[in-house]
């Protein structure tokens, strides 16, 4: 059934679609992290600017949604989310080509995903319209790529632009922080969506920085499959 349906796919989607189902690049051929990239927006953050909200790894909203939305990012939050108004502009965090223009790797209502030197791939959700971009077109690192929104398109339910760091294809997530110049002590405190790290109380201090956030593989078992969790989901473990 499968391969009758790839068959059938229009050509223009079939290598998109093939995405989903490729290698994992080494780590080998991946760019190891160097601060290469900025941050997505301009200006310092703020309360009528952008701030930062949910970050990457085993937060607390991820580990209650490890086996569902998270199920397939190895249960990890595999991107970070940058709280910003509806209409913010979004900036390329590095030099690079465009990839998809509202591909398949999810964050509707639209996305867009950039390649970068070092087999390295920045993917933007959440937003609010469809990038003016095309497909092989060429960005600078601090150009404007689009605009910030939020995930059901209404611009009222917590708008933010989610960013992911992956390696090209796709199957690979990576940290985000040690790969972005930023002041990142300072942006931990500048703002959030109150979701900060699952405790593993057997390990109460495996994975409660945000620059000790694992990496994830597509389709990894879970990395936070805790014996010990806290706090305790609503309604008992999950």
């Amino acid at each position: 059934m499968l391969p009758r349906l790839l068959i059938a796919l229009p050509l223009a989607l079939l290598g998109v679609a093939l995405a989903h189902y490729a290698a994992p690049l080494p780590l080998s051929a991946v760019a190891p992290p160097r601060a290469q990239f900025g941050l997505p927006f301009a200006g310092p953050p703020g309360p009528d600017t952008w701030l930062l909200g949910q970050g990457y790894g085993n937060t607390t909203g991820a580990y209650r949604q490890r086996r569902s939305t998270y199920g397939n990012l190895q249960g990890i939050h595999a991107g970070l989310d940058f709280s910003a108004p509806c209409g913010t502009p979004v900036r390329a965090i590095g030099d690079g080509v465009v990839a998809e223009v509202d591909g398949p790797h999810g964050s509707p209502p639209h996305n867009l995903v950039i390649n970068h030197a070092g087999n390295l791939s920045s993917l933007y959700g959440h937003l609010r319209v469809r990038s003016p971009l095309r497909v092989g077109q060429q960005v600078k690192r601090g150009q404007v790529v689009g605009e910030s929104g939020d995930s059901q398109g209404t611009c009222v339910s917590a708008p933010h632009l989610h960013l992911e760091l992956r390696d090209r294809s796709h199957q690979r997530f990576f940290n985000p922080l040690p790969y972005i110049a930023a002041d990142w002590n300072t942006l931990a405190l500048a703002g959030s969506f109150g979701r900060g790290y699952q405790y593993d109380l057997t390990q109460p201090r495996k994975w409660q920085s945000p620059d000790s956030q694992p990496p994830a593989l597509r389709g990894g078992p879970l990395l936070n499959e805790f014996s010990n969790p806290w706090p305790p989901a609503p309604g008992g473990a999950r």
